[in-house]
């Protein structure tokens, strides 16, 4: 083998070292993903919530909850957001539940989730199904604990993004 061939194979094998990490990163990694997960939350003020039943009064599948609420800051001092959304009971007898969808409309963009919700109060964890403006892309999770007096007049939203 000659000299050059040699300097060229080498020099080839340098650079497929140095640049398979740097390509591993860039494919596994997004313009938004985030080191460490972003945790905000807000608290809920429950007070445009609104229920059709299908057979009134009995609670049925397929009732429908309607809302367009307040959302607090953490310490729930002050209004930085509202939500709007809606919920489809899916179990209407012993542990009453629904599946819901909604979005929170916080400064600087909005969030999206998905997931179920109990009328007993149980917390529940929601996917994060996407977001706009300085959430795009969203992923991750909320936590959905009941809080208030009395308990369910109000909810902690704790959305842990990872992504």
């Amino acid at each position: 083998m000659t000299r050059n061939k040699k300097f060229m194979i080498a020099g080839a094998a340098v650079i497929a070292v140095v640049l398979a990490p740097v390509a591993a990163l860039a494919s596994s990694s997004s313009p938004t993903g985030l080191r460490h997960p972003l945790v905000i939350h807000v608290v809920e003020h429950a007070i445009t919530d609104t229920v059709q039943q299908f057979h009134p009064p009995k609670m049925s599948l397929g009732d429908v909850l309607g809302f367009h609420n307040p959302v607090y800051n953490a310490s729930n001092t002050r209004r930085i957001a509202t939500d709007n959304g809606y919920c489809i009971r899916t179990v209407a007898t012993g542990k009453t539940e629904w599946e819901c969808t909604w979005t929170t409309l916080l400064p600087g963009g909005h969030l999206t989730v998905e997931g179920p919700y109990y009328d007993d109060g149980t917390n529940t964890t929601l996917a994060i199904t996407g977001g706009t403006g300085k959430y795009t892309g969203a992923e991750g999770s909320m936590l959905l604990h009941a809080t208030g007096s009395p308990v369910g007049s109000e909810y902690d939203f704790i959305f842990t993004l990872t992504h």
